[in-house]
């Protein structure tokens, strides 16, 4: 396929070729992954790099890169090898001679350690950088240790900050080693933000009146930044919320089964700092979720099944999508047992690598079942259809924003009509509440227990 890049694709381009190290915040559907190996393909033919290290999601690191690749004709002779599997495999992988090296994000600390902190590429790209917002994980401190190495960093995000300001340092540092942002996160928040404590635990931060401005000031010189409103003529994203009745025996089962758990959880976590209560809440809320989604796991991880109110309602959707391929989001592992044997006699399949991917694009699956955490970074599902439902949202704005850009972005024909199953007097509304409100991860769940908690005073 020949490539006729839009005019703000050729900016970004030309945006990594001048700028060693940068970050290009483009919105999901304007093309990243194209636009930075057609830059790379041109600083390789300038020999000004011979080796690429791309790190990135597993699910977008099997397919993606090596996908768009093959797909465009001026890429024919880029060579891209995977460095996956077995540390046998990843092993191999690296003695082979290519130009693009492709490794799941967890597999980096493993890289690093390969070759003690000295990375021998010429350039990194970090795919979906938010992967190392977190100045604790383990990625990013290896991240840290190997950026020096790198003549050339690259990174590449739709969402920068979904949860807020708070995220972009580490996410900087990667980049400059802290040349903007400052050395220490710590000295980033006292600095910009104002901190909110609980039994002396910072659990929100708040830019300072001003500070938003400052900061992306400081980081202006080399990210570029892109909304696909701005450039892009896509068809709408319409949300359904869909309120789904419980029978009053199944509602007064919910009912009685949440105060259980909300009195269960406040007898054993109550006196938690707050950053463990987080933790603790995220159980209580998956507990609750379950329930409302039709099942529950006991100690033992058997399935006992509650009420079918949700799939009965997805059935309905997926009738009335008539013939369209439907791409559904679901929580559990037991969402997909009983939702395939409610959809019997159809083609059902649960996403699993990038022969599924094969599938889905040609239309040869009726209904695909995936987990956000796996397929919402990097993944082009757009020529597959255009219907989504949500079994369950789950808390993560963040995962949820880019698992629907799966079907919303560049190339999709048609309107992507996305339902969020809801069943009403439940924890499915708070969530989907919490989502509308854009909070981040943690304080969504605080908020919710807080509310729980007040209700069983």
């Amino acid at each position: 396929m020949i490539y006729r890049p839009y005019e703000y694709q050729r900016t970004a381009m030309q945006w990594i070729i001048d700028k060693p190290r940068c970050g290009l915040f483009l919105d999901m559907g304007l093309g990243k992954t194209v636009s930075t190996l057609t830059a790379l393909q041109q600083l390789i033919d300038d020999c000004e790099v011979s080796r690429v290290l791309v790190v990135a999601p597993k699910k977008v690191a099997e397919t993606t890169w090596s996908t768009e690749a093959e797909k465009w004709d001026h890429l024919k002779d880029l060579r891209v090898v995977t460095v996956l599997g077995t540390e046998k495999k990843r092993c191999e992988a690296l003695a082979k001679k290519a130009d693009v090296y492709v490794t799941g994000r967890d597999n980096f600390v493993w890289l690093v350690g390969k070759y003690g902190g000295q990375l021998p590429f010429d350039v990194l790209v970090i795919d979906e950088l938010t992967s190392f917002k977190s100045a604790k994980s383990e990625r990013f401190k290896a991240m840290r240790i190997a950026v020096p190495s790198v003549k050339r960093v690259i990174g590449l995000t739709g969402t920068p900050a979904p949860n807020g300001l708070i995220d972009l340092w580490a996410q900087m540092y990667c980049i400059d080693q802290g040349e903007r942002l400052g050395k220490s996160v710590t000295k980033y928040r006292e600095t910009y933000f104002e901190q909110h404590r609980w039994n002396n635990i910072v659990v929100r931060c708040d830019v300072k009146k001003g500070c938003d401005t400052i900061i992306r000031d400081k980081i202006a010189d080399i990210c570029l930044s892109m909304q696909a409103k701005d450039y892009l003529q896509l068809p709408d994203m319409i949300t359904h919320k869909v309120s789904i009745e419980l029978s009053p025996k199944t509602a007064a089962a919910y009912a009685k089964f949440e105060k259980e758990k909300v009195l269960e959880f406040k007898n054993e976590h109550g006196d938690e700092p707050a950053n463990v209560m987080a933790n603790s809440a995220a159980a209580l809320m998956n507990k609750l979720a379950q329930f409302s989604n039709g099942a529950v796991y006991d100690d033992d991880r058997n399935v006992h099944a509650i009420h079918a109110e949700k799939l009965d309602k997805l059935a309905e959707i997926i009738e009335a999508a008539n013939g369209n391929s439907v791409l559904v989001f679901y929580q559990f592992q037991h969402d997909v047992f009983r939702i395939t044997e409610k959809l019997k006699g159809l083609k059902v399949r649960q996403y699993q690598d990038a022969g599924d991917l094969k599938q889905w694009n040609a239309g040869n699956i009726d209904v695909l079942l995936a987990h956000p955490a796996s397929t919402a970074f990097g993944l082009n599902m757009q020529q597959g259809g255009h219907y989504i439902v949500w079994y369950g949202t789950g808390w993560n704005l963040e995962l949820y924003q880019q698992a629907n850009a799966r079907l919303h972005r560049q190339g999709q024909q048609h309107p992507v009509q996305v339902y969020q199953l809801l069943c009403k007097g439940t924890v499915d509304e708070r969530a989907s509440n919490a989502l509308d409100g854009k909070k981040g991860v943690q304080q969504s769940l605080l908020d919710s227990l807080n509310y729980l908690l007040r209700k069983y005073e």
